[in-house]
């Protein structure tokens, strides 16, 4: 990866991030449940020796008199861990500070702290923090609680400007995200929803140039060359692991009529970024939200609420969402079950039912 012959994935990604950082002389600190290995096995920040027990820790020898480096595999204890690194945050604005949850649901335990202290301390005290928030979510068919780290509810908590909420969907993204916390020069807490299948996805992969020009988008447009603007007919906007669902589907079926575009951060909203991404689909008759969760869980609550978010949509335009039925559960508890509902849910965005019963006529007329 490092000599350009691989693909960048996102523990290769995230660890040049924190070596930037240390070599540019700030601390870094990351905290969570089997944060040495990544809760998924992609980081190995933190190397055994076997034999000996003794361990290495790379990032701690980037350069002579570097800043700290610490990766601190905590205990099971989300509360207390959580509100220890919220103080560590607030007195040491110039480290990057990171809390990750083994999976997105672990953040319940720490939910007195995210309420009390990480959402509401500047409006109550003129307290800043730079907090960051690992929390592991898609829907990757592992049960109720290890889906989702309950995106609505940081959305339902956003407000003044109060903190950052991201689903970055590739390894450069959260490479210039991390950089960003600290480059920037005010503190506000960043709520990221991590991938888990995604770490090793072929398609979600970056490359040198990704990381060492530009910088973290908002928002990201169509991808594809084939994909004509004024040719679209249907935009679906969505975040995450099921933009590459939906990119693998429509390339499948050589789907030309509809465009994706992922919205990297969901608050603040990046409004000016989606009015002109939606300007450049002047043909489109609908913009369709996409996401993963049931209908009364993920984004989508947040976004009805707030229409102009999706930019000015013409008179003639339609907003829709495709989602999981509603549900108290956030996600199901069978395999089976779950590979169904991902299934009717992309075919249901792309409208694949019209797609195949179109091929299919098309074939009986040319016999």
């Amino acid at each position: 990866m490092g000599r350009g012959q691989l693909p960048i994935d996102w523990g290769y990604a995230e660890t040049l991030a924190y070596a930037s950082l240390v070599d540019e002389d700030y601390p870094v600190r990351l905290s969570g449940q089997d944060s040495g290995r990544g809760t998924f096995a992609h980081r190995h920040a933190i190397l055994y020796d076997q034999n000996t027990g003794d361990n290495y820790i790379p990032l701690q020898y980037i350069k002579e008199d570097q800043p700290s480096f610490l990766i601190i595999n905590s205990p099971l204890s989300e509360e207390a861990v959580l509100g220890f690194e919220y103080g560590y945050s607030s007195s040491a604005p110039n480290a990057l500070v990171i809390w990750e949850a083994q999976f997105g649901d672990f953040a319940n335990n720490a939910q007195v702290v995210i309420d009390q202290f990480l959402i509401s301390s500047e409006a109550k005290w003129g307290r800043y923090c730079g907090l960051v928030l690992f929390l592991p979510h898609s829907y990757d068919g592992q049960g109720p609680e290890h889906s989702s780290a309950r995106l609505e509810r940081f959305l339902q908590l956003a407000a003044e400007e109060n903190i950052q909420v991201s689903v970055p969907s590739t390894p450069a993204q959260m490479f210039h995200l991390l950089r960003r916390q600290l480059l920037r020069r005010y503190r506000k807490p960043l709520i990221v929803m991590t991938p888990k299948s995604l770490l090793r996805h072929k398609l979600s992969v970056s490359t040198l140039s990704d990381l060492t020009h530009g910088s973290f988008q908002m928002v990201i447009d169509e991808i594809d060359p084939p994909i004509d603007p004024a040719a679209v007919e249907r935009l679906l906007v969505c975040s995450g692991k099921v933009y590459f669902d939906l990119l693998e589907a429509r390339r499948t079926h050589k789907i030309t009529d509809v465009a994706i575009v992922r919205i990297e951060q969901i608050y603040p909203f990046p409004v000016e970024e989606m009015d002109a991404v939606i300007a450049r689909y002047p043909n489109a008759s609908e913009v369709v939200w996409v996401q993963e969760e049931p209908r009364n869980q993920g984004a989508w609550v947040y976004l009805l609420a707030r229409l102009h978010l999706f930019g000015r949509l013409r008179a003639s335009q339609q907003l829709r969402v495709v989602a999981r039925p509603y549900s108290a559960s956030p996600a199901v508890g069978y395999l089976s079950k779950h590979l169904e509902q991902q299934q009717a849910l992309i075919d249901e965005a792309l409208r694949l039912h019209q797609v195949v019963a179109r091929k299919q006529k098309t074939a009986m007329i040319a016999s």
